[in-house]
């Protein structure tokens, strides 16, 4: 059975265990802390391991509720245990939602009974508010510190300042009355390490010197960075949103947003920021926030105790995250709902609101960056845009389409060849490689030298009179007498030319470096590498436009509105609108990201080249492939994650895809009061299923409803403690009324109480259309499939993905119509439609007949002409 190669590859109640104990360090250190297929996940015939018990529900496929059965009206006292889920399953979300209305319902019948049932009402009411201000706080407050240390370590690659050692470069020379406005950046109290070590501040001795301690330190801080993780939190490592979109669709990692991982990131993200690798800090800080939103959740039972409540105070982390990450509050709250978010109601979008709003209170306050804003690069730009320009904004969507086609492709390639290859399991060796060869490349390049927020802020910065940059070594033709802000269009001068061709090869740099780094066992974030790329480009071709434009204003597309001296052309805008083509072309994001980049920005009044770009790369992505970056590292690492974003345009039913198959032993079943205790305990103990569905009787086979693998083993420990007469040979009875039974048998054990009396069904007609949109919009774990009234087998949600891998992999062949209307049955039926019988839970095989009727349709399919 396929759980039972489950429980032999080790992928079974204990996997944390074999995780720990991994002889590899790819094995502890890939993902999640383990690589997980579609053959080995846990939904297997009802999930195998243990299943959570909790509140007892009944619901039917109209959707209606009934709380009114509990489990514990069966125990005297809660045991232990009751209500949570094992690592690696997934969560029930209608079994959690019912928790949750019962609870409410419960604190609401009390609260008029005295003043502290009152007072315990209104912090139930209030705990959302509370923890997402406290999640706000916190994560502002972390990445305030995350942005101070990895400046200070960054330049520390560089030198240190001899007055106050804990100032970055450009705090250390801000008191200083010996800088020139050409040389702002040179000050007696900043010295470089050749100046320290071989008293030259010039001179090839010098750039040598610089050249080893920049290696040096970069290597010091990618070798402590992956060292931690290994040995602290291995699941610290890579960007986290991969995970997040998985834990927030109801998987469970136990571990992964917990306060060691949540220390160590904050640790090591800084260092990998510092290393100079070629990676971003604003995807880890989702992850950091949702850690934060997750702990604080612990303090509030309502929070605490159900998994989905939980899962609504982690989107509003996620949306605290990405505010703090990108200085953008209502891009935070977007991003939230259009790219992580699995169940976002509306109180959700006022709490990720009120948190991001918190988050970038906080980071405003601390001032990380000493300007005042929420971002380092914050540009304002005085001249308007024209319509002429929306040509090479849809170029630059264009080139970011093209850009995340060919990211994903190649760095999903490269993940899966680390992971089949020795070289996988030397994390920490790879990780020295990459940053070795990161930093011998970068340190010549002025611009790979950088650090990647910098050279986006240069990018994106408009040529003024007191701007120093090469990028802006135009020559003046005209004189100007005074500053001002539009300064006319100008010759390239020198500088220039050579800033175009040290980009050029910085984009191709930064192009290969991201693909090997992305992913690599360190805090790596795609958003700045993505955007460094799109922004090099889009000010690339922002300089051709500026020159074309100058040296042929005569032609009739600048005719019109670009005179001689006029302030046509804005090469920074340009770089703004290709960093959100390619960040939109990686992500496939673009309500959020245009949101984000104005934000970012301040670029208000270029919210329509940001869209039409954001647009264009999206459609060019997804002609090569409708997958997102995070969304291909999720079916890499065999999350069961079902996407709301993909279209199900197949024509198979459920009958094709429920368990068992043809193949397959039959589907293990338990009568309503046929078995005794000893019958339902060897059948836990010689399967693996998580629950089974309840008949009526082996001549019946009506479905009565089902029963958790859990629920049972903890009703029967129970009543063999707590009730007296309880043996191996008692009856268990499921249904409402016990039968009657000679005077010398034991006593019954009833359990209908914890027997789910509704579950959700579908019949083997149904098409898998439906049964998809079901298990999205519902959450469900899985779905019996019954035949009028009687069960055939079962739908769970890696059934589901195993199918849709399936239909990927192989188009489905057209068929005739009549052949899709034709009445079929399941295995589980003979040739006249009527169910086989069973003894016990043994089906009994097929008979000839139905494969001669198969046959014949297979004939009839094949003499057809389509």
């Amino acid at each position: 059975m396929e759980s039972e190669q489950l429980f032999h590859r080790g992928y079974y109640r204990n996997s944390y265990n074999s995780i720990t104990s991994a002889s590899s360090d790819e094995e502890l250190l890939d993902g999640a802390g383990v690589i997980m297929d579609f053959q080995t996940s846990e939904d297997d015939n009802l999930l195998d391991g243990d299943a959570s018990v909790g509140t007892h529900y009944t619901m039917t496929n109209g959707g209606s509720i009934n709380s009114s059965t509990h489990l514990l009206d069966l125990l005297d006292e809660p045991i232990p245990g009751v209500g949570t889920y094992d690592d690696f399953h997934t969560i029930d979300w209608v079994r959690e939602k019912c928790k949750d209305r019962e609870r409410h319902r419960r604190i609401n019948s009390k609260k008029k009974e005295s003043a502290w049932e009152m007072t315990k009402s209104l912090y139930d009411a209030w705990s959302g508010w509370l923890v997402v201000t406290l999640t706000g706080l916190a994560s502002g407050a972390l990445a305030g510190l995350i942005d101070i240390a990895a400046d200070w370590m960054t330049d520390l690659k560089e030198g240190i300042c001899l007055s106050a050692l804990w100032y970055n470069h450009e705090q250390c020379c801000w008191g200083s009355n010996e800088t020139t406005f050409e040389e702002r950046d040179k000050c007696p109290q900043w010295k470089t390490w050749a100046e320290l070590i071989i008293g030259q501040a010039e001179g090839p001795g010098s750039y040598i010197m610089n050249y080893i301690m920049y290696i040096f330190w970069a290597l010091s801080f990618a070798f402590l960075a992956v060292s931690l993780v290994k040995v602290f939190a291995p699941y610290a490592c890579g960007s986290g949103i991969p995970e997040i979109k998985t834990i927030l669709s109801g998987f469970i990692i136990r571990g992964y947003l917990g306060k060691w991982t949540l220390m160590i990131k904050t640790i090591t993200l800084v260092l990998a920021v510092a290393s100079g690798l070629s990676l971003g800090k604003e995807g880890p800080l989702v992850h950091v926030a949702c850690c934060c939103g997750n702990i604080f959740s612990y303090l509030f039972p309502k929070y605490s105790t159900n998994e989905a409540k939980k899962r609504e105070v982690l989107s509003a982390a996620s949306a605290a995250g990405v505010s703090v990450a990108f200085g953008a509050p209502i891009g935070g709250v977007l991003f939230s709902l259009e790219e992580v978010s699995y169940y976002f109601p509306l109180k959700t979008l006022w709490r990720s609101f009120f948190a991001a709003l918190v988050a970038a209170f906080v980071l405003r306050s601390i001032n990380p960056f000493g300007n005042s804003r929420l971002v380092l690069f914050y540009v304002e730009y005085h001249t308007p845009w024209y319509l002429f320009e929306l040509f090479p904004f849809i170029l630059l969507g264009v080139f970011g389409g093209l850009w995340g086609a060919f990211f994903i492709r190649a760095n999903i390639a490269w993940c899966r060849r680390r992971k089949s290859t020795k070289f996988g399991k030397y994390p920490v060796l790879e990780v020295i490689i990459v940053a070795a060869i990161t930093a011998v490349i970068a340190f010549p390049n002025p611009y790979t030298r950088l650090n990647t927020s910098e050279l986006i802020k240069e990018l994106f910065t408009d040529c003024g009179p007191l701007e120093s940059s090469s990028l802006c070594d135009y020559r003046n033709d005209m004189n100007v007498s005074k500053i001002v802000d539009d300064i006319p269009d100008r010759p390239a001068g020198i500088g220039v030319y050579s800033a175009i061709w040290q980009l050029c090869l910085a984009l191709i740099f930064k192009i290969i470096m991201t693909v090997f780094t992305f992913g690599i066992k360190v805090p790596s974030g795609l958003f700045i590498p993505s955007m460094a790329i799109g922004a090099i480009a889009g000010r690339i071709v922002g300089i051709a436009v500026e020159q074309l434009a100058y040296y042929h204003h005569d032609w009739f597309v600048f005719k019109e509105w670009c005179g001689v001296g006029a302030d046509c052309i804005t090469p920074g805008l340009y770089a703004m609108v290709g960093a959100a083509a390619c960040l939109g072309g990686v992500t496939r994001m673009t309500v959020s990201l245009v949101v984000i980049v104005f934000e970012l920005t301040g670029g208000l009044e270029y919210i329509v080249p940001l869209m039409a770009a954001v647009m264009t790369s999206k459609w060019v992505g997804d002609a090569f492939g409708r997958e997102g970056i995070y969304e291909a590292h999720i079916r890499l690492n065999g999350y069961p994650f079902l996407d709301a974003k993909e279209e199900f345009t197949h024509t198979t039913l459920a009958a094709d895809v429920m368990r068992p198959r043809r193949s397959d032993p039959p589907l293990a079943v338990l009568t309503q009061d046929n078995m005794t205790v000893d019958d339902i305990e060897n059948m836990i103990n010689e399967t693996s299923y998580n629950g089974f569905p309840v008949i009526m009787s082996k001549e019946s086979q009506r479905l009565v409803g089902f029963a958790l693998r859990r629920d049972l083993t903890i009703a029967i420990e129970s009543a063999r403690k707590k009730q007296e007469g309880i043996v191996g040979s008692s009856r268990v009875c499921f249904a409402q009324h016990t039968p009657s039974l000679p005077a010398e048998s034991p006593r019954p054990l009833k359990l209908r109480s914890i027997l789910d009396m509704s579950p959700f069904t579908v019949t083997d007609h149904t098409p898998m259309e439906i049964v998809v949109d079901i298990f999205r919009k519902l959450g469900l774990r899985q779905c019996l499939v019954t035949h009028n009234g009687i069960v055939l087998g079962i739908i769970t949600k890696k059934n589901i993905l195993e199918h849709l891998e399936q239909l990927k992999q192989h188009v489905e062949p057209l068929a005739p119509p009549w052949y899709h209307n034709k009445k079929r049955y399941p295995p589980s039926y003979g040739p006249d439609g009527k169910p086989r019988p069973r003894f016990n839970n043994v089906q009994l095989n097929p008979i000839a007949e139905e494969r001669e009727q198969t046959e014949e349709e297979v004939h009839l399919l094949n003499s057809t002409t389509l």
